[in-house]
This record gives C-alpha cells, structure tokens and sequence, in this order.
C-alpha cells in the first residue's frame, strides 16, 4: 500500500497490465456479443465451457505433471542430453527437445551455456526444433482437444523434426557452415532459469523448499493454462458461431498438397501459443480444415512463435537464424503431407 501511496502512477500501471490479460479479452468479446448478438450469447458461452470443462481432466493431470518436474529439478535430465558422441547427441537432444519442462526463457540461458560450452550446433538445433513443439502439458491439451491420433502424431512430428534438423545441421557443418554461431550472449535475468544440480530428487516432499515450489509451479501453471484456454475456447466458439465453413474449407480444405503449405505459411506468423491452438484448431477442422493443414499450421506455428523466434535471434547470427525457420518450415510442410496421407 505504501508503495502505490508514493507512486501514482502504479494504479494506472496496474489496470493497464489488468487490461490486457486474457480475462480482459474474453469479458471484452463476450460483451461485445451481449450487445451484438444477444440472442447468442449463451450459446457461446456454454460452448466454451463445456469444451474448458471436457479439457479440464487434462489440465489437472497436466499441471501435476510439470509441477513435479519442477519441484524435482528434473532439469538436469536434459543437459545429458548433450554428453557423448554427436549423432547419440542428437537423438538424446531430439527426444528430451519434448520432455523439457522449460518456460520460454529458461531456453535461453540454457542452450547460450550449452553453446559456450562447445555443444555442437547439430545436438543444439535439434532441441531448439523440437522444444516449441510438445511437452507433457501441451499433449494432454492436444488429446483433449485433437484426440489422441493428432497428439501422438504432434509428438512424432516434434522429435522427427529435431532429428532432421540436427542431422541437416551437422551435414552443413561438415561443409563448412556455422563455424562461430553463437552471438556474444549477455544473461537478461529473468530469474526463473533452472538450478544447477547434479540429480533429480524424485521425493521432493521432504525438503520443504521444494515442497514450496511445487505448490508455487501448481498454481501458477493452472492460472496460466486456465486463462490461455479459456481464451482459446471463448474464440473457438466464436469461429464456430461466425466464420462460415465453406470460406475455412475453400482456404485450407481439401487432400492436396497446397492447403498443407498454405497452413503451414499461415501458421507462422499467426500462431498464438501451443495452449491456444488446439481449441482453434479443433474449430476449424469441424468447419473443413483438412488434418494435414491443421498439423502443418500447428507445427510450423510452434517453431516460430515469439518466444522461440526470440530466443533464436538472441543467441546466434543471422544465418543461424533462417536455418532454423527454414527447417521449421520445410519441416512443417512434410509432417502436414505425412499425416495426411497416414
């Protein structure tokens, strides 16, 4: 209180950050279709919550899961990864890409160090690639909202990725390539970067500091995850009730080749979050999104979202760089054509 009484501005400074949050945006969109259209309003509402109630199950086991991660250091598991020879280094990198419990900036000073230390670039993008993609969290969502074929398929997309990206990168390498790809890296201090420890304690309820973490990750991650998705549902219910089918079916309908690559264009600068997607993907396949478009979009989506791009740019030069977005996107494409062929 005595700080908002010496600084005046901090009320002002705390209804703009309230303004916008994603309560904000779905109070916003579900006021503008009480005025609009109010004869539908409760029918979007209930859409949308029936869906967040459905995908509830899985945000709860979800939470569970990366909270305990957390609160057991589980982080070291991934830095093994990088031990060895470099192609078991790749498939490790590849693998553990989609297990990682990392929030966006962990990335950061987590693959600078890796790089400082001499892991080879090849071992480094194929966790890069495979990271944005899938994690426990995101599965679950995924079969909550996909079901289980699209989840499992999102997951095979991830570490086929890594490992095409990785095994692509040594090939370059090997020609020359990337000699210096790390830019000079200053750590920004985010402060939530993992701990350095030399194992994971599984029983982390008998150390009280951890016991705090888990309790701290728990509720954090369901008030994130809560609000993403509730956001996510608000605006698929939204899509359902507004966007005609035969536009979505026109634009990314159909088994060819070009609705996959359309997606997969689309996908990277529109892409919101890997808790978003799901719902509005799950719209807009009911509205005739084909599943290789709806896969492309979602892979090629995840590998340039802001804070994977962010986090690229930060840490290598240019070249670096459009490698990564290029393999995102030759990547993108392909997984979209697989999975619609299978």
């Amino acid at each position: 209180m005595a700080e908002l009484t010496q600084n005046p501005k901090a009320p002002a400074k705390v209804a703009v950050d309230l303004i916008k949050t994603p309560w904000a945006v779905i109070v916003a969109i579900l006021a503008l279709v009480a005025v609009l259209d109010p004869s539908n309003w409760g029918e979007v509402v209930t859409f949308a919550g029936k869906a967040l109630a459905h995908t509830g199950q899985y945000i709860l086991f979800a939470v569970l899961l990366l909270s305990y991660l957390k609160a057991t250091g589980a982080e070291v598991m991934v830095a093994r990864a990088f031990e060895g020879r470099e192609t078991r280094m790749i498939f490790l990198a590849a693998v553990f890409g989609g297990l990682a419990p990392f929030c966006s900036c962990e990335v950061i000073p987590f693959i600078a160090g890796l790089l400082a230390l001499g892991a080879p670039l090849s071992a480094v993008m194929a966790f890069w690639l495979s990271s944005p993609l899938i994690d426990p969290p995101t599965l679950l969502i995924t079969a909550g909202a996909l079901g289980w074929p699209f989840a499992i398929g999102k997951a095979i997309a991830a570490v086929a990725l890594g490992l095409f990206g990785g095994f692509a990168v040594r090939a370059l390498m090997r020609g020359g390539a990337f000699a210096q790809p790390l830019r000079e890296y200053k750590p920004a201090g985010c402060g939530c970067g993992p701990k350095t420890e030399d194992k994971p304690v599984w029983k982390f309820w008998q150390e009280p500091e951890r016991r705090q973490r888990f309790r701290s990750e728990f509720v954090h991650n369901s008030l994130f995850l809560l609000k993403w998705l509730a956001l996510a549902y608000v605006l698929e219910a939204l899509l359902v009730s507004y966007v005609p089918a035969d536009l979505i079916a026109r634009v990314v309908g159909g088994e060819g080749v070009v609705p996959i690559v359309i997606a997969a264009l689309v996908g990277m600068p529109a892409y919101l979050n890997s808790y978003v997607a799901p719902p509005l993907l799950a719209g807009l396949m009911e509205q005739g999104m084909s599943a290789g478009a709806a896969m492309s979009f979602m892979v090629a989506g995840a590998v340039s979202s802001i804070p994977a791009m962010a986090a690229v740019w930060s840490l290598v030069k240019p070249r670096v760089f459009a490698t990564y977005l290029g393999l995102g996107i030759t990547g993108a494409i392909t997984a979209g054509i697989l999975f619609q062929m299978i």
